[in-house]
């Protein structure tokens, strides 16, 4: 799935240096302006750090209509509701939307407006569903490079588009270790006084399904000290189903 970052007519060069470079960060290359050449100034080379590969590669349409001529799911992100009828969804539901039309989407764009009026209710109509960030109060508003780099870090942390770099992605534990840990602790839990129905346990029991591998490495030490502190006669002694 291609998922393209439209900046319909940006007037400040370093918001659209800001923007390719919080894509980049965000493991996202496709960065588009319409009807705008503030991405040619050398001001937005130099807030482009690092991205210089996204800056040279960014496709210049002279309409949003253009820009939007492959896009299979259009999503227009603005500040106020404008449109009586139609859906809004705060910028953390959108990742959830494209997964359930993951399948027949091949080519998404989120679309951005100017940094002093947004998008246009003729541009917002090219859009099939809309969007905005929550914020406590309405003023000040976003800064548009800010309201790029919240989209693409939602997107990435979901796995749409942007990949997840080495050592921020939680593994999971293999089965082999996690039944060891389920052992480990109902055996130690009855050990301690727990009854097997009691809510306690049960609620212990299903939180093993939200550990990472290195919570489940974490606790299997700790159940080996803990059995070591059991008298002789409590370990390895107690069955549980």
């Amino acid at each position: 799935m291609n998922i393209s970052f439209i900046l319909v007519e940006p007037a400040v060069a370093e918001n659209v240096g800001a923007s390719a470079r919080a894509l980049k960060t965000m493991g996202f290359d496709r960065l588009m302006v319409v009807n705008s050449k503030a991405h040619l100034e050398p001001r937005a080379r130099w807030v482009a750090h690092g991205s210089s590969d996204i800056m040279d590669n960014i496709k210049v349409f002279d309409t949003l209509g253009s820009a939007l001529i492959d896009a299979d799911l259009v999503i227009g992100t603005t500040a106020k509701r404008r449109r009586t009828h139609a859906d809004y969804y705060p910028c953390t539901e959108i990742p959830r939307l494209i997964q359930r039309k993951a399948g027949l989407l091949e080519n998404v764009a989120i679309v951005f407006g100017r940094e002093e009026s947004g998008l246009t209710n003729e541009e917002l109509g090219l859009c099939h569903i809309f969007t905005g960030v929550p914020m406590k109060t309405g003023y000040p508003s976003l800064n548009l490079s800010q309201s790029v780099m919240i989209y693409a870090w939602e997107l990435m942390r979901h796995s749409i588009g942007g990949q997840v770099p080495d050592g921020f992605h939680a593994k999971d534990p293999s089965g082999e270790k996690i039944t060891h840990l389920r052992s480990s602790v109902k055996r130690l839990l009855v050990a301690i006084g727990y009854d097997c129905q009691s809510a306690v346990y049960s609620r212990i029991m299903e939180r093993f399904e939200a550990l990472g591998d290195k919570d489940a490495g974490l606790l299997l030490s700790v159940c080996s000290k803990l059995d070591e502190l059991l008298p002789a006669d409590s370990r390895g002694n107690n069955e549980v189903t």
